[in-house]
């Protein structure tokens, strides 16, 4: 298969906006600079002439920009996928990853927003190759981290969010205080 070495800048960069997601579109593989929506047009375009279920893995050590890349890829297939009638579930789709990393990443000493699982993410797309809905899996979870952290760890995000908002009514009932005093950091 196609094999793509990328590099996390550890900064934005302009080459990942619609205009260059509508340039790879429907672009042979090695028309165009080595890219992710490279990789994702050569996907999508062989699903819909093979009628085949595509696979695009994302491999790559903490900090490398894994979870970037695959929010690229999902982006791509939204953008190129899109119609006005169904645009709602490509962006319950993309809306998804927020919660998934509140929940399954947490500051290590090489990425402050390092993904502590691993994930399988299954697009499903209908007889017209537009997106129709998603199923997120997870594995590996590091489960030791929710009751120790190595010095300059932190706990997972949620565990965060949820004591800065322990004020809230609705949070009353869970008797939630500041981090420092749940022993989080």
């Amino acid at each position: 298969g196609i094999i793509l070495v990328a590099i996390n800048p550890y900064k934005e960069l302009p080459i990942y906006g619609d205009a260059i997601i509508h340039a790879y579109s429907g672009q042979n593989m090695g028309d165009m600079d080595p890219h992710i929506f490279a990789v994702a047009e050569e996907a999508y375009k062989q699903m819909a002439r093979n009628d085949k279920n595509q696979s695009i893995i994302v491999s790559g050590e903490s900090g490398a920009g894994k979870t970037v890349s695959a929010r690229y890829t999902m982006r791509y297939f939204a953008t190129v996928s899109r119609s006005s009638s169904n645009a709602h579930v490509e962006d319950k789709v993309l809306a998804s990853n927020p919660i998934t990393e509140a929940v399954g990443n947490a500051k290590t000493t090489r990425n402050d927003n390092s993904s502590r699982f691993g994930k399988y993410t299954e697009i499903s797309f209908d007889q017209s190759y537009q997106i129709i809905g998603a199923n997120m899996r997870t594995y590996l979870l590091e489960k030791s981290r929710v009751v120790f952290q190595v010095e300059n760890e932190r706990n997972y995000h949620i565990f965060y969010q949820l004591c800065a908002s322990a004020m809230q009514p609705e949070y009353e009932h869970l008797k939630l205080g500041r981090s420092q005093e749940n022993n989080l950091l």
